[in-house]
């Protein structure tokens, strides 16, 4: 992704990071979409004040818990007593066992102390992220949601034009490649397809079924735009087993902002939840990738 390409969200960013310390701060959206690069982005605004830096990810191998969350915080803890304040950020923290618990104390201990260490938790499954947060968190926290790159970003990053944005999507990682299809095809299916289905969707909720939730976004691309019953969805799925699993694995999927089952608007909440779902992909990058043979 370019550098030089700034989000509407990176100002705001900047600024809440540039405040006296008040509450964590937490980026949360799907992944490849700039979350990453934002922070860094914000950090380099950041850089000529005051304010130490430490960032670190809990997505590099070996085994992450909480006695790496807490080193990882002291070490925040030392460089602010040196400079006054520092920022922390905590990159895939959703990935660490029980890291609510161990943030909301770290977090009250350096508020009870004094400490000016300006948490910043970044996530790629934002229903965990959420759901981890008002679980523990509450009150504590202020959430900046990144979504998929618009139409008008992606024209200026990289001329694209409203015909390949409607086929390629809002994936900036991918757009180099879009002069090669199979390619580009081939890297939204095993960088971000299977990647967003193995490291995020499965640790939402236990699966009983990881192929019939595969199967499931297929065919949720291939009817996007499209309303499709329940029932008719267990007629194209082998081993679908009842209604209950496909709508808790589209829920999953719509946590992780792959894709979602839209309701009918009704003013009842029953007929709601009882018309047949609209499938829509959060971006038509995935869509096309399943359309290239």
């Amino acid at each position: 992704m370019p550098i030089e390409i700034q989000r509407a969200a990176l100002q705001p960013f900047v600024e809440r990071l540039r405040e006296p310390r008040r509450f964590l701060q937490v980026l949360a959206g799907p992944r490849q979409v700039g979350k990453t690069t934002l922070v860094r982005q914000a950090l380099a605004a950041l850089a000529s004040e005051r304010v130490a830096q430490h960032s670190v990810s809990a997505d590099s191998p070996g085994l992450q818990g909480a006695s790496w969350l807490a080193a990882q915080w002291e070490t925040a803890r030392a460089l602010a007593a040196q400079a006054g304040s520092c920022i922390l950020v905590l990159d895939e923290v959703q990935k660490l066992p029980g890291w609510t618990e161990e943030v909301k104390r770290l977090w009250d201990e350096d508020s009870a102390a004094g400490r000016d260490v300006r948490a910043v938790v970044l996530g790629s499954a934002p229903l965990l992220i959420a759901r981890g947060l008002t679980e523990s968190m509450a009150g504590r926290f202020e959430i900046t949601r990144l979504g998929h790159w618009r139409y008008t970003e992606m024209r200026e990053a990289f001329d694209f034009t409203l015909e390949q944005y409607v086929f390629f999507g809002g994936y900036p990682g991918a757009a180099p490649l879009v002069h090669d299809e199979m390619r580009w095809a081939a890297y939204i299916r095993d960088a971000l397809i299977e990647t967003t289905i193995s490291k995020d969707v499965l640790l939402m909720a236990p699966v009983q079924k990881p192929a019939l939730l595969r199967r499931l976004f297929d065919l949720a691309c291939r009817y996007s735009g499209q309303m499709l019953s329940y029932q008719k969805m267990m007629g194209q799925l082998a081993d679908a087993g009842n209604t209950t699993t496909l709508a808790h694995y589209l829920q999953l999927l719509e946590g992780a902002g792959m894709v979602c089952g839209l309701q009918k608007y009704a003013g009842q909440a029953l007929r709601q939840r009882a018309s047949s779902p609209k499938l829509q992909v959060y971006n038509t990058a995935l869509m096309g990738a399943l359309a290239v043979a």
